[in-house]
């Protein structure tokens, strides 16, 4: 199993990304759903620095935000942190979403607002250019190709060095890849959320990184007595850290980025890149939830 990847085939990262949506303040007044917690800068942004930092003096490369996190105090709190290694890693943002309130996520699509939040996430980042900008989601209101463009006008200008897209189908995928090449998908995907199987082997194929959000899930498969926990008393691992092997064995091209802000559970996270799983356990894994 290979430790790294060539994304966009110029830009060597290790596997194991750090997801940054979670650094973001933990609880807005009215909200239960946590998914609506991405609102606000860190209550405790020393604390948000620190991790970033553990994580790459702990190997990771790969950052990913969006500038609709926090709106946009997420971007800001990545420059702050990683400004010293600037060098060392690879910064991916998203535009494409809008937040008018703390339960809303709308796609906005329109290219002249594309481009526009790009700039403001170079500022935010205070970088020359992105080194991956993906389309946060296809905006049905905006033709493919509109969207795309953009982006592909951002890359001509030097202001973007590659592209990639976010919850697309196989179809958008080749659509995209017409206008501009695309260096990675990023999609729901998990042991227990796998409804883009064609999406993880078209990627493969193509060389293009899968970027898998929510990829330790949660669910049936990962109870006490379930397979997961099974395989990491086996392997000696948690259940999260089995779940993480078990996407990197997946595919060569599989990139998770997960988020925590405990400086313990990154550095649980990060191991996983070292567990070697058998023909067996992985048989085991892929059974626990039937592909939907």
């Amino acid at each position: 199993m290979t430790t790294t990847f060539q994304l966009g085939a110029d830009l060597a990262v290790r596997r194991i990304g750090y997801g940054t949506m979670r650094l973001t303040a933990p609880q807005v007044p009215g909200c239960s759903n946590a998914m609506f917690h991405i609102w606000k800068a860190p209550d405790d942004r020393r604390a948000a620095i620190a991790v970033l930092r553990r994580a790459v003096e702990l190997g990771v490369d790969l950052f990913d935000t969006a500038d609709s996190y926090g709106l946009g105090e997420n971007e800001s709190l990545i420059a702050e942190a990683l400004s010293p290694y600037r060098d060392e890693v690879v910064i991916a943002t998203k535009v494409g979403a809008v937040r008018p309130a703390p339960p809303e996520w709308i796609p906005l699509g329109h290219p002249a607002y594309l481009r526009q939040q790009a700039e403001l996430s170079l500022r935010r980042l205070r970088l020359d250019r992105i080194d991956l900008l993906q389309l946060h989601r296809a905006d049905p209101a905006f033709p493919l190709a509109d969207q795309v463009g953009a982006l592909k006008l951002l890359v001509d200008e030097g202001k973007v060095r590659h592209i990639g897209l976010s919850e697309v189908s196989v179809e958008q995928l080749r659509e995209a890849a017409a206008i501009t090449p695309v260096a990675s998908v990023q999609n729901l995907y998990n042991i227990g959320e796998r409804g883009h199987e064609d999406v993880v082997e078209y990627a493969a194929a193509q060389g293009i990184a899968f970027i898998p959000w929510f990829p330790i899930g949660a669910g049936a498969h990962a109870v006490a007595d379930g397979p997961v926990a099974e395989v990491a008393a086996e392997v000696g691992a948690t259940p999260a850290q089995v779940s993480l092997a078990w996407l990197l064995h997946r595919s060569p091209v599989m990139l998770p980025i997960p988020g925590t802000t405990s400086q313990s559970h990154l550095a649980e996270n990060i191991a996983a890149g070292d567990l070697r799983l058998s023909d067996d356990q992985l048989r085991r894994l892929s059974a626990a939830v039937p592909v939907r």
